[in-house]
Formats: C-alpha cells, sequence, structure tokens
C-alpha cells in the first residue's frame, strides 16, 4: 500500500509527500527550520497579510515539481522514479540555506557568502545524515546530471521556484496583479534536445507570467518601505557588528552572537562545522528578541534604530530616476547630524543610498523557449507578439535615498 502524508496548503489544496526519502527530508531539523523563517522578510510592514514561511514554498514547489514530472511523462519524455524523487527531494531543499531576513544577513553577518552557498553545505549535511541517499537530487541540483531539463526546473527562467513564490506571494500579499497560470504553464512544459520549451499554445501565459514578476518586484519586493527597512535592519547589524568588534558587551542569543563577534567567510563555514551549527539555529525570532533588548542599550544610534524598527518608525525614502546629487545628500547628512547630535561620520548609520535595477527578461540568462508544431524553437523575445528584446530586457533603475526622520 502506497503511504503518504497528506498537507493542506492555502494556495494548491492537499499536498501528498510519499512515506520515505521525501518525507525524511521534510522531516529533518534544517528543512523544519524554515518553519521559523517569513518567506517575505520585512515586507509585511507593508503587506500585513504577509506571514507565509519559506517551508510553505518549498512544500509549495515541491507540489508543482511532481506535477510537472507528471506531466512531461505523459508527453513520452523517460523520467526514471529515482530521478523523479531525486529532483523532488532538491527542489525542497532549494532554498534551505536562507537565513532570517535572508539577504539582510548576507549583506552584514556571514561575510558575503550567500544562500547558494549555505545550501550546499546544508544539502551536504542532510545527505550525510541520510547516508548519501541525496547524491543523485545535488548532482541535479549543482548541474552535474546529464539530463539538464532537470536542473532547469530548478533553477531558470522559467523553474518551478518562481511559479509557486508569486502565487503564494501575490495569494498572502493581496496583490492580484501578480497572479500567474501555473498549472497551464505546466500543462504547455515539453522537453526539446535536452532543454525545456514551451507549447506555442502557451504563449500568451508566459507573457502574463513575466508581466507578472515585473509588476510583483517593484509593487511588493522592492517597494520603497520594504527597501527602508531592510536597510533599517542591516544598518542596525552593522552598529552591532561595530560595537562587538571594538570590545562592547551586548545581548545576543549563542548563535547570533558567533557572528556578531567574529569575522565570518567562506571558508570558516567549509573548515568550521560550528559555524553552519550556529547558522541553523538562527531564524526572525532571534533577531527580533535581540532588537527589542537593544533597544534599551547605552548606545544612542543602536537604540535609536532598534526602537524604530520595533515601533515601526521607518526611515523616510525617496525614489529618483537619475543619480542623487552629492550634495544633496549631504545637506540630508548634516540636517541628520544636527537633529541628533552626532558626528558626521556617525550619521551614516542613519542614511543608505543605494542603485536598485532589474529587468523583466535576462536574454544572456537561460532562455524561455517556445515550440511550434512545425518543430522550431524561438526565444520568447523573438516569439511575443507583446514584448521585443528591447523591452524584454531593458534594465529598469531606480536610486533608493533612506534616512532617518527629522
Amino acid at each position: 500500500m502506497f503511504e503518504r502524508k497528506i498537507i493542506n496548503d492555502p494556495v494548491f489544496g492537499f499536498i501528498n509527500i510519499p512515506k520515505g526519502l521525501l518525507y525524511d527530508v521534510v522531516r529533518h531539523p534544517l528543512l523544519q527550520r524554515l518553519n521559523r523563517i517569513k518567506q517575505l522578510g520585512l515586507s509585511s510592514v507593508v503587506y500585513p497579510g504577509a506571514q507565509h514561511t519559506r517551508f510553505q514554498h518549498s512544500l509549495g514547489a515541491f507540489y508543482l515539481m511532481s506535477e510537472t514530472i507528471q506531466q512531461l511523462a505523459t508527453k513520452g519524455n523517460f523520467i526514471f522514479d529515482s530521478e523523479a524523487e531525486a529532483v523532488e527531494a532538491a527542489i525542497l531543499m532549494h532554498d534551505i540555506g536562507h537565513g532570517p531576513f535572508s539577504h539582510v544577513l548576507e549583506n552584514t553577518l556571514t561575510g558575503n557568502v550567500g544562500h547558494e552557498q549555505i545550501s550546499l553545505f546544508m544539502m551536504e549535511q542532510i545527505n550525510k545524515d541520510m547516508n548519501g541517499s541525496l547524491n543523485l537530487a545535488m548532482k541535479i541540483f549543482k548541474n552535474e546530471y546529464p539530463k539538464k531539463f532537470l536542473h532547469q526546473l530548478i533553477s531558470s527562467q522559467l523553474d518551478v521556484d518562481r511559479l509557486d513564490y508569486l502565487r503564494r506571494d501575490c495569494f498572502f500579499t493581496g496583490v492580484t496583479e501578480g497572479n500567474i497560470g501555473s498549472a497551464r504553464i505546466i500543462k504547455m512544459l515539453d522537453v526539446v534536445d535536452d532543454n525545456l520549451v514551451v507549447n506555442s499554445k502557451g504563449i500568451y501565459s508566459i507573457e502574463n507570467y513575466l508581466t507578472s514578476r515585473r509588476l510583483m518586484y517593484w509593487q511588493v519586493y522592492l517597494h520603497k518601505t520594504t527597501v527602508a527597512c531592510e536597510k533599517m535592519l542591516v544598518n542596525t547589524l552593522m552598529r552591532a557588528k561595530y560595537l562587538a568588534k571594538n570590545g562592547k558587551e551586548l545581548f545576543a542569543p549563542p548563535s547570533l552572537r558567533f557572528f556578531l563577534y567574529n569575522d565570518i567567510d567562506e571558508h570558516t563555514f567549509t573548515a568550521d562545522s560550528e559555524a553552519l551549527h550556529h547558522y541553523s539555529q538562527l531564524d526572525d525570532n532571534d533577531i527580533w528578541c535581540t532588537i527589542k533588548e537593544w533597544a534599551k542599550n547605552d548606545d544612542k544610534i543602536l537604540s535609536l534604530l532598534s526602537k524604530d524598527l520595533v515601533n515601526r518608525n521607518i526611515f523616510k525614502v525617496e525614489v529618483f530616476n537619475d543619480p542623487i546629487e552629492e550634495e544633496y545628500i549631504e545637506k540630508v547628512r548634516t540636517n541628520i547630524a544636527k537633529e541628533y547630535n552626532l558626528s558626521t561620520a556617525d550619521t551614516e548609520y542613519l542614511i543608505n543610498i543605494s542603485t536598485i535595477q532589474k529587468d523583466m527578461y535576462d536574454v544572456n540568462d537561460e532562455q524561455i523557449s517556445i515550440l511550434y508544431k512545425d518543430g522550431t524553437v524561438k526565444d520568447i523575445s523573438e516569439a511575443s507578439e507583446l514584448f521585443n528584446m528591447s523591452l524584454l530586457s531593458k534594465k529598469i533603475r531606480k536610486y533608493y535615498l533612506c534616512y532617518q526622520r527629522l
């Protein structure tokens, strides 16, 4: 008898997880930790409904992967059961290296070691715990397996990761413009010459998918208030790191303390399993409980930033289409120094200048290919009537000036 666990998901309904390897991956503590990390980090300051977790996203991506594998098999693409299980295990673990507030931690405490690299370290740990049963999953994840299309399902410009997070994020934020027809896209997928292609009947769904992704980036992921809140958190952690480096005793749970009081780089993670252990213990709760304590700290800047984060007194944001004039930045800096009685050097924690750019489609990345009845395959930029190459690949660049309210 086929044994399975059934999980009720608010986006896709019932998700079946077969007992065995896949269920063991789901139950592993390193995957369960994603239950304590929000998918959208600080986006809930703008969209209060965005409380869903990275664990929910991993399950949703797993569901879409199993649907895709079944769909490809019905079209005569031969996929071994072991390959199907491996690619499903890989998508379950694809986000396993994300820390609390994701990119915030990468920019401050982990010495620019990306979550992709940490994901690999964690996968190796799970594989070790499961006696090497994830070797095939890791080969597919690292694009070292002959069937290239299996890796494309995990990481490309049209992968099940994106199909889930667009659907899920738009569901929980209430931003309806981001909704995509993931079921329709999956039904239209096929494989030609070991590459994923989309049947030409699905071209409108792909156009909608690319438009929705662009809307979600500027309306949700790069919303100016979310960006400002993330910059505040980055500056708070940078200030704490600076104080720790100068010998100040700060409150922090043991795992966060490890990253505050030690210099971290990729070598620390590979050579020292203690770093990976501490990282795996970190979640959103550690950051919030620490910030609540720092609000009472005697360091003026650390306490100001921490109080403002807790009480949602977010940096003021100004968005420009052209580079910001240095004269204007200096004027803002001088006003902050005067208002809070700080040195000009210390104002760097209360002001942030960043450039953010995003395109709808990267022509240099894995292509989204459209398959026609006569067997010809064209890139979406050639096939689409709605988009052309210049429109699809046009980079939209915005300049953000975030600073402490006066």
